[in-house]
């Protein structure tokens, strides 16, 4: 379906300011809201028309890119247009109404809303997150009272305000909006003798441990979802959920690279040279056999293949990289210090050695 241009939906040009689309779409939304149109759902189509045209136009970066491509470039753009029932603009547009009319616009009882999530941030090391590990952790959440079982109290009864209906509505002219009555805060009752443990809310802060497992190759910045483990819902809403946030220490022997795991191991310069079979160790205790090859230079990195970290949600593995630290010996025996001197020699190398210290000028003056 063609969609029509959002100008013209609301009667500007397409150079109109800022208050120049806000008087007209006050207007129009004065003219087809359905509080004044009730039944007609071709004055409720409209709304939802010009309540589109609006929500683009007076937004800079949308009417930008608007104005550049059109409908196209605002789904290419990500940005999405359009409601799907009445219900859905008020929700959105309350703040609007509120400043259009002064006050905000609810057209009925609150749905059921979802608890809030929680987030409790984790630190553990590297070879946890290596392995895996279960924990317990201790955190705070609002429950139920269980005082009132999360009624709130006793001896309940109609709100005297809004008379049980949770909304009290008032007239602007023609126009009615309905807002959540203040007394009762949308309950459409009130008790006499208010729950003395949670003082009327129905709800009280408690502390909660739960048993966590946290799966072999996590990362700083891993998110773990407990599902319902979050706050309670809203008018029969579902819990939130526990949003576990992953922190891993630093190792003081291996450094972690997204999958790959890096150590320093130091070989003598004899085994860089002719070459040798070392063990490696790996976290958790165990080793793993490296071959030097012959002729290994100082800083060369040496690959073992899957000896890295799990990679998180699956069966593969990150690799093992040794960075070879070539020590010199700062002593050598009698029989060392000859040997290297032949190998210097076989390889032509001139190794200048018990060089005559040279005079100074006042031991030249004494002589």
């Amino acid at each position: 379906m063609i969609k029509k241009d959002y100008y013209e939906i609301l009667g500007v040009s397409r150079d109109a300011s800022e208050e120049e689309i806000k008087r007209a779409y006050r207007k129009l939304a004065l003219q087809y809201h359905p509080d004044r149109n009730s039944g007609n759902k071709e004055a409720e189509e409209k709304f939802k028309e010009i309540s589109e045209a609006y929500e683009v136009l007076s937004d800079p970066e949308k009417r930008r890119i608007y104005d550049m491509y059109g409908h196209q470039g605002l789904e290419g753009s990500g940005y999405s247009a359009g409601f799907s029932d009445i219900e859905e603009i008020f929700a959105r547009f309350d703040d609007i109404f509120e400043d259009f009319f002064g006050f905000r616009t609810f057209r009925r009882r609150e749905r059921p809303r979802q608890g809030r999530s929680l987030r409790y941030d984790i630190e553990i090391t590297l070879e946890e997150a290596f392995k895996g590990v279960e924990k317990e952790i201790s955190f705070e959440r609002i429950e139920p009272c269980p005082e009132c079982d999360g009624v709130g109290g006793k001896d309940r009864r109609p709100c005297p305000a809004c008379r049980g209906t949770g909304q009290i509505t008032r007239s602007h002219g023609f126009f009615h909006i309905s807002t959540t009555c203040p007394k009762c805060n949308g309950e459409g009752y009130i008790f006499s003798k208010p729950c003395p443990e949670c003082r009327g809310n129905g709800y009280i802060k408690r502390k909660r441990k739960v048993k966590i497992k946290i799966p072999p190759g996590v990362d700083t910045g891993t998110h773990l979802r407990i599902r319902g483990e979050g706050e309670p819902g809203e008018y029969g809403g579902p819990p939130g959920d526990l949003i576990i946030v992953i922190h891993v220490k630093e190792d003081d022997f291996f450094e972690r690279k997204g999958n790959h795991l890096y150590c320093e191991v130091p070989i003598s310069f004899v085994q860089a040279i002719l070459g040798d079979s070392i063990k490696v160790p790996l976290i958790g205790g165990d080793e793993v056999e490296l071959e030097i090859p012959q002729g290994t230079q100082p800083g060369e990195l040496l690959r073992i293949p899957g000896k890295g970290m799990p990679i998180f949600g699956s069966n593969r593995r990150g690799d093992l990289f040794v960075k070879v630290d070539i020590r010199i010996p700062k002593h050598i025996t009698k029989r060392q210090k000859e040997l290297l001197e032949e190998f210097a020699k076989i390889e032509g190398m001139e190794i200048k050695k018990d060089k005559k210290k040279k005079k100074s000028f006042w031991e030249k003056m004494m002589h």
